[in-house]
């Protein structure tokens, strides 16, 4: 009764905020912000302000919180107020100087990283963003003697090699950077940066067959990077490989639909080959992003004369000499599309321009003197092309309409350039098993869709309409919406209210623990599903819940000693151990005994078992779940990884191809990874 007296003061108005229990609801919101669900500890952490605001935790945690959320601005004023109470808390300025770092107050972020290593000499994170902070600021000096300093600390940081061959880059050291590049695949063979980076450089240094070799490894460890495809379309295009260059552009568009690049090299390279509807396609798309490219509407309007479409061909050659009027190629064409619609006055128009063009040149009047009205003297009236293929995507020289795009300078984006550290969904990339499963009422989307999951007696139990929403079984929970926060808290109320009218409904004690998981009280929702199960023994929901809720608690225990011992602080709780999970497998047994068909307990049971590094038992039960579920995509991928922790390579491969096959994209770098090993 305590704990439902503890909520209902949650809900209650500012003036009761002192009588909370500040500690227990401090408590909730870090779970809340630990599982991701930031909204919900945002509410958490109010409260806990508004009943001491002298604490600096909850404005730093606040902060943690809303930079997840993108606002960078409430980011940085909660670690105002932490520092404020607490100057010496290393993370408030590191989480500040990111949110400065999303607003371009880089000085502002090199003060707190700076503040921060003062209080951390040691700490990469901290060396890594300053380094990007002077990069940005094009201190390359600076940026240069952070690097040095980070590679005394972390000899073997793959990223400041890239960082560094980066700074060697911009200072036109190509021989530095691609020496920095090669010791950071020497490091790391896995990571795709390192490959794409000196790419990009045997790209600038003309080797196309080397550049197009590291493309492949870097596409091979990071298949949803459009970047990569956009660049090693272009190494093929310089190889005259056209087919395997528009399949690049097509792979790019798939992952980013509005790649201008992509785009209009793929409209080009269609033209060439003689697509020219599909070409027309991809330039009408161009022109969707820039109604104002004139040379994706001068290509567009060959192409339409090319087709039959004159009159859509003139009106694009008409916009293109109105702003360049001295370009020769448009009155050439804007004539020749003329006389194919009987226009004989407009053509003869456009042919006395270009005679005088020629007369003038012969007479040596300059092209400054012919473009004193033009917009742009630079590209209106040359003769001759700039050598080479390519383009920069900034050149406006009418001329090289021909010529395949690359990104400006300023443009040119590597995924470590941009890679600022610290923020709580940035954990490392480390290979993990898919996570367990649950019953609740929200999923996130998936990019791949996946089979439905389903079992017999949960659909009897949405069909009854005992539960405000639907239940769903998955583990690819989604965090609560502000709105969804109040539905759920209101929820609780009107629960509480039904229990008391029936105490004995083990169903509505189910439907309020739900309401407790949702808004990350574990503790109350282990009470009710306690009270749900010593109602009716042989409810199995009520079991399968309580399992994956002690298992979260756990999970946030043992990241909270995690925390403190890398602090140096001595953690309240103790050790978490292999006997605290004897409750969670119990309440597993349970529901395999009550539900032998309900495969989820099974996936979840193994999932508990390789936590505990029980391998084979792990196995044993990813086997049931398989046998019983054929198409279960997270069962295979993880019996695949458990074989693979095992030292059974081949097998565990097997399992990941058929995992991958089933939707889940991660096996394939994986396997990847492995199948070098096995070489």
């Amino acid at each position: 009764m305590i704990k439902k007296i503890l909520v209902a003061l949650m809900l209650l108005p500012t003036l009761v905020y002192a009588q909370i229990n500040t500690e227990r609801v401090m408590m909730i919101a870090r779970n809340a912000l630990y599982f991701e669900d930031y909204v919900l500890s945002i509410q958490y952490f109010n409260q806990v302000i508004n009943a001491k605001p002298y604490l600096y935790e909850p404005y730093f945690f606040r902060g943690l919180a809303k930079i997840n959320l993108d606002d960078f601005q409430g980011a940085e004023a909660d670690c105002d107020k932490a520092i404020e109470r607490n100057p010496f808390v290393v993370g408030a300025y590191q989480i500040r100087g990111l949110a400065r770092i999303r607003q371009n107050k880089y000085d502002g972020a090199i003060e707190d990283y700076q503040k921060a290593l003062f209080y951390a000499p040691e700490n990469v994170t901290l060396w890594h963003n300053l380094t990007l902070c002077h990069i940005q600021k094009k201190d390359y000096k600076a940026a240069e003697e952070d690097l040095d300093k980070l590679l005394a600390i972390s000899p073997k940081y793959t990223r400041a090699y890239l960082m560094r061959g980066e700074v060697a880059l911009k200072q036109q050291d190509t021989i530095r950077a691609l020496n920095d590049f090669n010791t950071a695949i020497e490091l790391d063979k896995y990571d795709p940066d390192a490959w794409s980076s000196r790419a990009i450089v045997q790209l600038q240094q003309s080797k196309y067959a080397e550049a197009e070799s590291d493309f492949n490894q870097a596409i091979r460890l990071s298949a949803r990077n459009a970047g990569n495809y956009i660049n090693r379309a272009l190494a093929r295009f310089h190889q005259n490989n056209l087919r395997g260059a528009m399949s690049d552009y097509d792979l790019a568009l798939d992952i980013d639909p509005n790649n201008f690049i992509g785009h209009y090299n793929r409209g080009l390279l269609r033209a060439q080959v003689g697509d020219d509807n599909r070409a027309i396609e991809d330039f009408n798309f161009v022109l969707e992003i820039e109604p104002d490219n004139m040379m994706a509407t001068f290509n567009r309007g060959l192409l339409r004369a090319q087709t039959g479409d004159y009159r859509g061909a003139i009106k694009d050659y008409t916009t293109v000499i109105e702003q360049y009027p001295n370009f020769l190629a448009g009155y050439y064409q804007r004539a020749e599309a003329r006389k194919k619609i009987g226009d004989r006055k407009g053509a003869e128009a456009d042919d006395f321009k270009i005679m005088k063009m020629q007369l003038d040149r012969q007479n040596g009047v300059s092209n400054k003197d012919m473009a004193q009205n033009n917009k742009d003297d630079r590209g209106e009236n040359e003769d001759e092309e700039d050598e080479g293929k390519t383009r920069k995507k900034s050149d406006k020289n009418m001329n090289n309409y021909r010529k395949i795009v690359i990104a400006d300078d300023s443009e040119q984006e590597r995924q470590y350039k941009s890679d600022y550290r610290g923020r709580v969904q940035d954990r490392n990339v480390n290979i993990k098993p898919e996570p367990m499963f649950a019953l609740t009422y929200y999923e996130k989307m998936s990019d791949v869709k996946r089979s439905v999951n389903y079992h017999t007696y949960i659909d009897e139990l949405n069909q009854a309409g005992i539960f405000p929403k639907r239940l769903r079984l998955t583990n690819m929970e989604a965090p609560l919406t502000e709105e969804q926060v109040k539905f759920h808290f209101a929820l609780i109320d009107a629960h509480t209210s039904a229990i008391v009218e029936d105490e004995k409904s083990a169903a509505k004690r189910f439907a309020r623990a739900l309401d407790f998981y949702l808004v990350q009280d574990f503790t109350s929702s282990v009470d009710d599903l306690t009270q749900a199960v010593l109602l009716d023994d042989t409810f199995f929901p009520a079991y399968f819940m309580r399992a994956l809720v002690r298992c979260k608690q756990l999970e946030y225990q043992k990241a909270e000693e995690a925390t403190s011992a890398k602090q140096g602080i001595d953690s309240s709780h103790k050790e978490i151990g292999a006997v605290d999970y004897d409750a969670v497998i119990a309440d597993l047994n349970r529901v395999i005994a009550l539900a032998p068909d309900f495969v989820y307990a099974y996936y979840n049971r193994a999932n508990v078992s390789a936590m505990l590094k029980d391998y084979r038992s792990a196995l044993v039960d990813y086997d049931k779940a398989i046998e019983l579920n054929h198409d279960f995509a997270d069962a295979y991928y993880n019996r695949g990884l458990t074989h693979i922790f095992l030292g059974n390579n081949k097998q565990g491969i097997t399992d990941l191809s058929k995992a991958g096959e089933l939707g889940i994209v991660s096996a394939y770098n994986i396997i990847k990874r492995f199948t070098d090993q096995m070489e």
